[in-house]
């Protein structure tokens, strides 16, 4: 097989994450309208992710927020997204690089992204599953996909 030199799983990874920008941006200008809400899995370890001490020892390899009735101020930028939640009544500011999300999810329009990244540690609890790549029986297995459209039986309530 010949090597990819264009590198396709990148661009699809930034094209992906660009939808998931996209949307935020909207619910910054616009608010989340109808039933929509988002879920936001990232890594909390990840150079530039900004979280109050107490929560990155709660939650040490990963993260997931939910931005749907209680939050403020979300502002997103090129290269990550800031938000104010509230954790125990207490409000706290939060920024997370897009290279860090790991997963999102808008379970009003079942609607979910999964990205691929680093390993999580083997201790990281509700890590995200390693996506399968899909090849036919003459083909070898390829390398896995920088990120996939997944189903949300993970977000659904238990």
């Amino acid at each position: 097989m010949a090597q990819d030199l264009f590198q396709y799983d990148k661009m699809v990874e930034r094209a992906l994450r660009g939808v998931v920008r996209d949307a935020l941006k909207r619910a910054a200008k616009e608010g989340l309208r109808g039933g929509h809400h988002f879920y936001l899995g990232f890594v909390t370890q990840m150079p530039g992710v900004e979280i109050p001490d107490q929560l990155r020892a709660k939650y040490p390899d990963e993260m997931t927020i939910v931005l749907q009735h209680q939050f403020w101020d979300l502002e997103v930028g090129e290269e990550a997204v800031s938000v104010t939640l509230s954790f125990q009544q207490q409000l706290e500011r939060l920024t997370v690089p897009f290279a860090a999300i790991r997963s999102f999810a808008d379970p009003s329009v079942n609607f979910a992204l999964e990205f691929a990244g680093p390993p999580a540690p083997p201790s990281a609890v509700g890590s995200l599953p390693a996506p399968t790549v899909l090849s036919t029986p003459e083909e070898p297995p390829q390398e896995k996909p920088a990120a996939e459209i997944v189903t949300l039986d993970k977000f659904r309530k238990r």
